[in-house]
């Protein structure tokens, strides 16, 4: 019996360790964080000496770090795009995109915001796919979200830009 309480416990705190996973800048990983500038140039190193693959043109769009090389962030976009950014162009404010993976399925595709974090509350505003989002706080199942001056709440299902299940405020 106590053989088999070692081996849980030692297969728990290996499982909590690798979720808690933490970067060079002691901030876990991965992690959504926000483009800042306006222009953000995604390299395929960590340096300015790397060639650039694309270049963002909006500010305040959602991405994932994955990794860290000293003041550099590799990045994933919604549409799984990787490449690297200096941290400086890189806000911690938090942003999602709504449904990104249902844009070009046809018209009529909406995802909903809502005035209260249930199924049943009524619909303060229909979006198209990939609109994006402010997020103040998710509670593992619905987000506290804004956008163009609307507010409300939509399930954590239908964003891309916080996990499933993590909760913030």
């Amino acid at each position: 019996m106590l053989v088999a309480a070692c081996i849980g416990t030692a297969v728990m705190t290996s499982g909590a360790f690798a979720q808690a996973a933490k970067g060079a800048s002691g901030l876990p990983l991965p992690r959504f964080v926000s483009l800042k500038a306006k222009s953000v140039n995604l390299r395929i190193g960590p340096s300015l000496d790397y060639a650039v693959a694309f270049r963002y043109l909006k500010s305040g769009v959602p991405v994932e770090i994955i990794q860290e090389y000293d003041n550099w962030r590799r990045i994933r976009d919604a549409d799984g795009t990787e490449g690297w950014v200096n941290q400086a162009l890189l806000s911690g404010d938090r942003t999602a995109l709504a449904a990104p993976w249902m844009r070009g399925k046809g018209e009529g595709i909406f995802v909903n915001l809502r005035r209260d974090p249930q199924s049943t509350a009524s619909i303060v505003a229909r979006m198209e796919p990939g609109v994006v989002l402010q997020i103040g706080e998710c509670n593992g199942e619905w987000c506290h979200a804004e956008t163009q001056g609307v507010e409300g709440w939509i399930a954590q299902s239908e964003i891309w830009g916080a996990y499933p299940g993590e909760a913030f405020k």
